[in-house]
């Protein structure tokens, strides 16, 4: 019994990016079915000539029709998508952050979707309870599977789900979220971070709760202050629950401003002060549209040592690139206006159709209408447990720059 229900036809010259194990088809790739494949279904993918290519979930609502489960090689034999396949991966992923676990790191991501060999599968872990997203058909699919390989692997208390996200209408999927075994996890829970402490909300926080892939930036920013930022003042924009801010407080910063248009992220960024001991001079908050902000902290001639910006997702797609350019070049000139000299500005994309290249020029082009003149001192990107698949580097969304003005 095979475990393909469909075999998926390539047109000519489409194979390339599979053959370097590319995870993903997309529509405009395929030049013919045989047979009836049903969402979700696994299918053969094949070249124009009939050479075996993989594996692949088939999504047939969705521009990337087909998500690679395994690629074919002559030195192998053909991987069977099953049970044990995906049981398997979920192993493996889990314990190779293994070594990233301490009782000063307590949260982390388990599986980082195609960078694990699962497409659409996001699984967080915030001390004793998961946190994961179903984005595509194809692993909702395997959702059972799923499930008690991450009880088995885990030993934890309770996995909520979270794919309460758009990209799933994409997928024909409604979106949906709550607990699907186990214990619920608390309104509230405390994670740690080196030295320091923040409050998550499982199920009613960003994404699967917190934004994990700054970690690394966050110890980067503390230090960074430790080093140079005695006494600095700091302006934290975006700041949902004051990440950042905390690390900044915590290397010696004199005080942090955090800037967000929730009123909820805010109260929770003066809990996190208060949790990690500090007091309500030292976190300052201000719930405010931060393009607007930017510009009366400007006429009123404010000025901070150290500005931090990390905005949600300007572009969903390469079509929004250039709206999306504007409005990162707006927020990074606004900010070269209010640094001291010897300043630093940190700015953040995690716009997957800005890349690096293009994020430094919208940069450079800010400061230079804000006529500043910088140097870049530092590269910044997600945190370790969100690795890069080498054939897939749409992974690496998160990109930051990091600039002292003159």
């Amino acid at each position: 019994m095979t475990d393909f229900t469909a075999d998926v036809l390539l047109k000519k010259g489409r194979e390339a990016s599979l053959r370097r194990h590319h995870p993903w088809v997309f529509s405009g790739a395929i030049a013919s079915i045989k047979g009836k494949p049903e969402a979700g279904d696994t299918v053969r993918v094949l070249s124009a000539g009939g050479e075996v290519l993989g594996k692949a979930a088939w999504s047939p609502k969705s521009q990337i029709r087909a998500r690679m489960w395994t690629f074919d090689a002559p030195q192998r034999a053909s991987e069977q998508v099953d049970e044990s396949l995906i049981q398997q991966r979920i192993q493996h992923a889990i314990r190779r952050r293994q070594p990233l676990r301490s009782d000063k790191r307590t949260a982390l991501r388990l599986i980082y979707g195609e960078s694990d060999g699962l497409p659409g599968l996001v699984v967080d872990q915030y001390g004793d309870f998961l946190s994961c997203q179903f984005l595509t058909i194809g692993i909702e699919r395997w959702r059972d599977t799923v499930i008690n390989a991450l009880q088995a692997e885990t030993g934890c208390k309770g996995i909520y789900e979270r794919s309460d996200v758009s990209v799933r209408k994409h997928e024909g999927l409604k979106e949906q979220s709550g607990r699907i075994w186990g214990e619920a996890p608390p309104a509230q829970l405390v994670i740690h971070e080196h030295d320091r402490q923040y409050q998550v909300s499982i199920a009613s926080g960003h994404k699967t709760g917190y934004y994990l892939d700054q970690y690394d930036n966050r110890q980067w920013v503390q230090q960074l202050c430790a080093r140079q930022g005695q006494n600095w003042r700091v302006l934290n924009c975006f700041s949902y629950t004051g990440g950042f801010g905390i690390a900044a407080l915590a290397g010696g910063a004199r005080q942090v401003v955090n800037v967000d248009a929730s009123e909820p992220a805010l109260q929770s960024a003066a809990a996190n002060a208060a949790l990690n001991g500090f007091a309500d001079t030292q976190s300052v908050q201000v719930q405010a549209n931060v393009f607007e902000y930017l510009r009366e902290l400007r006429q009123q001639n404010e000025q901070f040592d150290l500005i931090i910006l990390d905005p949600p997702k300007f572009a969903d797609t390469r079509h929004q690139f250039k709206k999306a350019a504007r409005a990162y070049k707006d927020i990074a000139m606004q900010a070269a206006h209010l640094l001291s000299p010897g300043g630093y500005l940190i700015n953040f994309s995690c716009s997957g159709a800005i890349d690096m290249p293009l994020f430094q020029k919208i940069t450079a082009d800010a400061l230079l209408d804000a006529e500043r003149q910088g140097a870049i001192t530092g590269f910044l990107s997600q945190s370790e447990d969100h690795p890069v698949a080498l054939a897939f580097p749409e992974a690496r969304y998160l990109k930051g720059l990091v600039s002292v003005l003159d």
